[in-house]
């Protein structure tokens, strides 16, 4: 599921993802999101938190993830993920220096960190 997070500046869409993460969760809320905030801003930032219930993201998910990152790459200002998973971490680390803004991972306990970092 995939969740608006509120009270964060109008060019930051923020999202807290948790239990399964389906295409439709991307299709119905992520993504309207994210071209409603480009549409408005030009440019957007992605504050991306990975709840600890996090389950797992289908197939079709990972194809909208994927999709919307390369769609709108030229729209991202910057992006936050916040997770206590390592290997998602490790990924987005390696994914950061091919992206052509900045990139940071959090942990779970640093959320309010991200938020500052991805407002400024």
């Amino acid at each position: 599921m995939i969740e608006i997070m509120q009270g964060l500046p109008g060019n930051v869409v923020a999202v807290n993802v948790s239990g399964e993460v389906t295409g439709d969760d991307y299709k119905n809320v992520l993504i309207p999101a994210v071209e409603e905030k480009i549409k408005k801003y030009g440019k957007v930032r992605i504050l991306y938190h990975m709840d600890k219930e996090l389950e797992w993201f289908t197939l079709n998910a990972m194809l909208e993830d994927a999709k919307v990152g390369i769609l709108n790459i030229t729209d991202f200002e910057k992006i936050a993920v916040v997770s206590d998973v390592d290997w998602m971490n490790v990924a987005v680390e390696i994914f950061k220096f091919i992206v052509p803004f900045p990139v940071r991972t959090y942990k779970n306990e640093e959320l309010l960190e991200a938020e500052t970092w991805i407002s400024e």
